[in-house]
C-alpha cells in the first residue's frame, strides 16, 4: 500500500509550511531515517526525515520550492516494487492543498536588468535554498557569480522582512488574546553582578558570560523554588515543565527569534556562555532547526542594550511568563544617611494570571531579585 508523504507540524500552532526544495528526486528509493524534503515553519528550516522505505513517487503538480502547504497534506507517495502510484494524485497532484500565494518579490534598483523566467535562472544549490527560505524570488535577484549566476551572497540582501513580521504578529496577538497577563517590576542593585562579570573579564582565554547569560542561570534557580512560572496552560489544566529550558530573545534581521537552552540547571556559567552564543550565532545566520525554538518553558528578553530602563515584555505563549531586562545603570542611593552610588536594573515580570496570582509571581520575581544582588553561589563556572 502506498505509504503518503506528509508536511508534518514543525511548531506547536503550525498550520502551513513554506516547500523550500526535494532532497530526493522522483524514483529514488528512501531508506527510514533518509531526509526526504526540506520545509520551513515558523522560524525555522527543517530536513524532513521519512519513518518509512519504499521508492518516492512525486505526482504531477507536486509543490515546487516557495509553495505554501497545509500541514497534513499530501506531497508525495513511497512505493513498494511493482506498485502503482494512487490515480487521484497522478491526476490531480498536490496543488489543492498549495496556498497559491505568490512570493514577495522585491524592489532593487537594478538598472536595465530585466526578471528572468524561472527556467532561465542561473543559480547555485545553496541560493535556491535560501532564497526558498526566505521568501525572495530569485528571478528579480542580480547574480554576481560567472554568466550572472545567482550565489548565496546575493540572496541575503534581497530577503523580505514580511514573512517574519507575519509569523510575529500572529503570536504577539494569539499571547495577548489566549493570556491574562500582568507585569511587576522591581529596581534591583546589581553592584555585585557587575563587579562578577568584571572578574570573569579579567580571566583570559575563556568565555565571558553576557548578562543574560547571568539572568538565564538565576530564572533557573528561581524556577526550581516557583515551578509555578514555568508551567503551562491547557485545556486539561496546567501543566508543570519536566525540564527547565529556557528560552532567550534574539533580535535577528528576520526578526524576533527565541531559541532555547536546554536544562539550564545541569551546566555550569561558562558552559551556558557558550550554548547561548552558538545559539544565537545561529539565529542571526538563519540556521536554527525548528528544535532549537521548541519546548522553552520560561523566556528572558534583554533591551539593556539599547537603553531601555523598563518595559513590558509579551508572554511567549503556551508559557506563562517572560521577564524583561532593563540597562544597568549607575545611580545614586540612599544608605542610611549617606548617598552612594550603585549599579541598578530594573526587572519587568509578565506572568499569566490564568496560571499563578500576583503574591506567587512576586515571590518568584523576588528570588530573581536576590540571585542578582547575590550572584556569587549561583555562577561558581
Amino acid at each position: 500500500m502506498p505509504v503518503p508523504v506528509t508536511i508534518p507540524r514543525l511548531g506547536w500552532n503550525m498550520e502551513e509550511g513554506i516547500f523550500v526544495e526535494w532532497l530526493k528526486a522522483e524514483g529514488d528509493t528512501v531508506k527510514s531515517g533518509d531526509a526526504v524534503f526540506r520545509l520551513e515553519g515558523e522560524k525555522a528550516t527543517e530536513d524532513i526525515e521519512s519513518l518509512d522505505a519504499g521508492v518516492l513517487h512525486i505526482p504531477a503538480g507536486g509543490p515546487k520550492p516557495g509553495d505554501k502547504i497545509a500541514v497534513g497534506a499530501v506531497i508525495g507517495y513511497l512505493l513498494h516494487a511493482g506498485e502503482a502510484a494512487p490515480e487521484s494524485r497522478r491526476a490531480g497532484g498536490v496543488s489543492p492543498l498549495i496556498a497559491q500565494e505568490a512570493p514577495l518579490r522585491v524592489e532593487q534598483d537594478q538598472g536595465a536588468y530585466a526578471p528572468r523566467s524561472p527556467q532561465e535562472i542561473a543559480i547555485t544549490p545553496r541560493a535556491r535554498r535560501l532564497a526558498a527560505s526566505l521568501g525572495v524570488d530569485a528571478a528579480h535577484v542580480r547574480g554576481t557569480g560567472r554568466n550572472g549566476r545567482v550565489r548565496e551572497r546575493d540572496i541575503a540582501p534581497a530577503k523580505p522582512q514580511a514573512p517574519s513580521r507575519k509569523v510575529i504578529a500572529a503570536r504577539m496577538v494569539e499571547s495577548r488574546q489566549t493570556t491574562a497577563p500582568v507585569t511587576l517590576t522591581s529596581v534591583v542593585d546589581a553592584t555585585n553582578l557587575v563587579n562578577i562579570r568584571q572578574q570573569f573579564k579579567t580571566a583570559t582565554g575563556a568565555v565571558v558570560p553576557s548578562y543574560t547569560d547571568f539572568l538565564v542561570k538565576f530564572a533557573a534557580v528561581a524556577i526550581q523554588k516557583h515551578p509555578l512560572l514555568a508551567s503551562r496552560w491547557s485545556d486539561a489544566g496546567i501543566v508543570l515543565t519536566a525540564s527547565i529550558d529556557i528560552g532567550i530573545a534574539v533580535d535577528t534581521d528576520a526578526g524576533l527569534l527565541v531559541p532555547v537552552v536546554r536544562d539550564v540547571p545541569a551546566i555550569g556559567l561558562r558552559q551556558l556562555a557558550e550554548r547561548t552564543g552558538q545559539l544565537i550565532d545561529r539565529a542571526r545566520r538563519g540556521a536554527l532547526s525548528a528544535r532549537d525554538t521548541q519546548g522553552g518553558c520560561f523566556t528572558i528578553t534583554n533591551l539593556g542594550a539599547f537603553g531601555i530602563d523598563a518595559f513590558t515584555p509579551i508572554i511567549n505563549p503556551p508559557e506563562c511568563a517572560i521577564l524583561g531586562v532593563g540597562r544597568i545603570e549607575r545611580r545614586p542611593v540612599m544608605d542610611g544617611d549617606r548617598v552612594v552610588g550603585r549599579e541598578l536594573v530594573t526587572l519587568s515580570l509578565t506572568f499569566d494570571h490564568r496560571i499563578v496570582d500576583g503574591a506567587p509571581a512576586a515571590r518568584f520575581l523576588q528570588a530573581i531579585a536576590e540571585c542578582v544582588k547575590n550572584p556569587a553561589p549561583w555562577v561558581s563556572s
